[in-house]
């Protein structure tokens, strides 16, 4: 074990949860340190959540507001659904930091700052009058100032690096005095060090000294009074790991491909934050996926739709948008009727937006923002685990309604990681759906009576050969028709289509009583908050109860007796109310919407605000 024996017997407090935030200059590494954080507490057996901040600008100024980088982790002895309301403890690596983040600490909250960075320019660079170290103004706060920059240097001393390089280890200083004060083993990161600069000894070595310096000034300095244990969490049997939610996604598609005894094909052009599926999908040639980083968006799904046609699990990706510029493609597949795969990880917009941020506003274009009547299913997942059970599920109904389905994440979830019970094998479903293989009464648009699904027949079958495109098909024998009667018809069959799947689908659960005053329903990344909140609101006795939807089109079957089982429904969305339309219009339900458009996720404390004021005043939502 390279984990120090600790000389000081300092009193240990015991801690159900804990939640931590790492922010820094983009530059200074705050992901991996929070990474880093985040698989040591995996490893040792925590339920954790974890929400990396990302900033929007690729190369903001040095020390500047736009460019601060965050990331937050909760671990816990418990099961837990987010990654936290507000920090216990805040990493601030410069006064950037600090001003960016702690408006959110609690009072009484820890505060670690390095001191180094705290200089007169760094300081009015970010509107700081004065040095908030010494004005008094972090009074409210348990307030440990370290020199960070100048112990990480000492410890490199003989080193054979640039000043600029060994700033740049000044992270993994302080992962090591996180490890101390929470009593975590440094050999995940020492394991993970040495794999990544293996080939770059020196880079390896500095950032070793680097995490056990600060791992060894935890041990020897007398500002810390207390160290922390958070348990073990009691998770079900099982093997786990540590996933995001585009880590899941990308699973999720390979192993439908290989339950569908298909190839996989991938067109993508790059697009924050879906591109981290490619760079996925891309590394796993030898379970036959083909990854294609086209040159625009258009062209990624004009691909993925030519893979389906010729036998493969097409499959594309994107964030708002490329759906937009996709939209036209996206009318194509429904015309043709070939399964496609179309992943949306939704972020903050409209236009470019804020790239890096979260958001759920891509419902309704998703669902209407296609020319003419071109209905397709739309799926979405609720946590990052779940990301690889909708990535699956998403393929299942594309082979077998042969339709276009839309996979709608976020980059809460698309970014954010949790511990994951990886799936066996052999319990996952057959997904496999032969080719139309015999010519005798073949007919392209002719329909399996329960799915409404048209035959596949891929090109190079002797004796299928048919039209294909997006002009309008006949019934039945697909040839180009410029029929109202038939139009009117074929729209209506592949309305049908879509619609039947409700059938195929789980009914909608509810948490908590199956009547009562109160239902909170939710969709996509909105889980966890609603969840929490719930959970603290049944704990008190309150008349609430949960609703998530993983299916947005079709609704399960039971939607609407789910919602007339309660007095009033709150739907908290991400956006300005468009699920609340949709269920409006759909049910005739005077459900009210809560809603908070700000790039960032929803807070526990927030719902559970909302719920209770209109439990006690019965007014309509803000």
């Amino acid at each position: 074990m390279t984990t120090p024996t600790t000389e000081r017997q300092l009193p240990v407090q015991e801690l159900e949860r804990v939640t931590i935030r790492f922010a820094g200059d983009s530059g200074d590494g705050m992901q991996v340190t929070g990474t880093q954080f985040t698989r040591t507490a995996a490893v040792f057996g925590n339920d954790i959540s974890t929400f990396p901040d990302y900033p929007a600008e690729i190369r903001a100024p040095a020390g500047s507001l736009p460019g601060v980088s965050g990331f937050q982790i909760s671990f816990s002895s418990s099961d837990i659904h987010t990654p936290g309301d507000q920090p216990d403890v805040l990493v601030a690596m410069n006064p950037a930091a600090l001003r960016a983040n702690v408006g959110d600490l609690p009072p009484g909250g820890a505060l670690i700052v390095n001191t180094d960075a705290f200089t007169g320019p760094n300081l009015t660079k970010v509107g700081y009058a004065a040095n908030p170290l010494e004005d008094g103004s972090l009074g409210a706060f348990t307030v440990f100032e370290i020199p960070i920059s100048t112990l990480n240097a000492r410890a490199l001393e003989g080193l054979e690096m640039t000043s600029k390089q060994v700033d740049l280890t000044k992270n993994f200083f302080a992962l090591g005095v996180m490890f101390w004060l929470y009593e975590r083993s440094m050999d995940p990161t020492i394991s993970w060090i040495d794999d990544k600069f293996g080939k770059r000894p020196i880079i390896a070595e500095a950032n070793k000294r680097a995490l056990k310096a600060g791992y060894a000034f935890g041990e020897t300095t007398e500002i810390f009074h207390t160290s922390y244990r958070v348990a073990p969490a009691h998770l079900a049997p099982g093997t786990y790991r540590n996933i995001t939610g585009n880590e899941a996604a990308a699973l999720g598609f390979v192993a439908a491909a290989l339950k569908a005894g298909r190839p996989l094909f991938y067109g993508s052009y790059p697009i924050t934050p879906a591109s981290d599926i490619l760079h996925q999908l891309s590394g796993y040639k030898h379970f036959g996926v083909t990854t294609f980083q086209a040159e625009d968006e258009i062209a990624a799904i004009g691909s993925a739709i030519g893979a389906s046609y010729g036998g493969a699990i097409g499959l594309t990706g994107t964030s708002g948008p490329g759906i937009a510029l996709k939209s036209e493609a996206m009318g194509l597949a429904v015309m043709t009727e070939l399964p496609l795969a179309i992943v949306d990880v939704q972020r903050a917009g409209p236009s470019t937006g804020m790239p890096t941020k979260n958001e759920q506003s891509d419902l309704l274009q998703v669902m209407f923002g296609r020319n003419g009547d071109s209905p397709m299913p739309v799926v979405a997942p609720a946590t990052p685990g779940e990301c690889f059970d909708l990535a699956f599920e998403t393929v299942r109904l594309a082979l077998k309604y042969m339709t276009p389905v839309v996979f709608l994440s976020d980059a809460f979830l698309a970014n954010g990681s949790e511990p994951w019970a990886i799936p066996e094998v052999d319990s996952l479903p057959d997904l496999s759906v032969p080719n139309r293989t015999e010519a005798e009464g073949f007919q392209p648009y002719s329909r399996d009576p329960l799915t409404l699904a048209r035959p596949w027949a891929v090109p190079g079958t002797p004796g299928l050969e048919h039209r294909i495109g997006g002009l309008e098909k006949a019934d039945v024998t697909g040839n180009v028709s410029y029929d109202p009667d038939n139009h009117h018809r074929m729209t209506e069959l592949r309305a049908a289509k879509v619609a039947g799947i409700a059938a195929d689908i789980p009914a909608l659960e509810v948490f908590g009583p199956e009547h009562g005053e109160l239902l909170v329903l939710g969709w996509g990344s909105t889980y966890g908050a609603i969840r929490s909140a719930v959970e603290r609101l049944l704990a008190q006795g309150r008349s609430v109860a949960h609703a998530h939807l993983r299916h947005l089109n079709p609704f399960p079957a039971n939607t609407e007796q789910v919602l007339r089982s309660y007095r009033r429904v709150l739907i908290p969305e991400v956006n300005l109310g468009q699920l609340l339309l949709l269920i409006r219009a759909r049910y005739l339900v005077d459900a009210v919407g809560y809603d908070r458009v700000r790039g960032k996720p929803f807070r526990i404390a927030e719902i559970e605000d909302e719920v209770v004021r209109l439990l006690e005043d019965g007014g309509d939502a803000r």
